[in-house]
């Protein structure tokens, strides 16, 4: 009896043993290194230049196109030139149109028959005219209502200009790099071909 009780109880001792060898094995797992390495640098951000975009503003409003170049958005200046001059363009071409026909409709008014509608294309005279009156007062209000909608648009488009100049220049300064916490997130679900679109939000330490 007596060595049996001796050998449960070595076995017992045994069993202890490497309980608490396992445990302290465990324990040591858990703990932190002393030191975490990272291998990323977050670099401080450009200082922010709040004069930018009213001096953007300022320079699309002496010369359009000129706060795109300040901008260094070069490949807008064309568009910017083109819009502005197309504008132009028709507004210079319904004003001389107006001109033309209410100088002729003036010269019916003080009793002449000497303007261009009463010529032919050979330049004859006509013993009618090839517009009426009525014709050319017509005309004056077509060609008057063009002149201001031309104008109107190239007025837009010149402050359309100068917005975007100044929109730019805010947003050349906006913080749009990795660091950020909040960013759109968009996922093709493999299940059943459709996208999945949501915002992830990161914790960097």
């Amino acid at each position: 009896m007596i060595p049996n009780k001796i050998l449960i109880t070595g076995i017992l001792a045994c069993l202890l043993c490497f309980s608490s060898y396992t445990q302290n094995k465990k324990e040591e797992k858990k703990q932190l290194p002393k030191e975490i390495v990272t291998d990323t640098i977050i670099k401080p951000n450009k200082p922010i230049n709040a004069l930018a975009p009213a001096k953007a503003a300022f320079y699309s409003a002496i010369l359009p196109g000129l706060g795109q170049a300040y901008n260094k958005k070069y490949w807008k200046i064309p568009i910017v030139i083109g819009a502005i001059g197309t504008g132009v363009y028709f507004y210079v071409n319904n004003n001389k149109e107006y001109n033309r026909y209410r100088d002729a409709y003036k010269s019916r008014l003080a009793g002449f028959t000497n303007d261009e509608f009463y010529l032919d294309a050979q330049g004859n005279q006509l013993s009618t005219p090839r517009l009426s009156t009525e014709k050319l007062e017509d005309a004056q209000k077509f060609y008057r209502r063009n002149k201001e909608v031309s104008l109107l648009v190239t007025l837009g488009l010149y402050a359309l200009n100068i917005i975007d100049a100044n929109v730019d220049a805010h947003l050349l300064q906006y913080n749009v790099d990795e660091n950020l916490t909040l960013s759109p997130h968009y996922k093709l679900n493999a299940f059943d071909s459709t996208g999945d679109l949501g915002l992830t939000l990161n914790f960097k330490f």
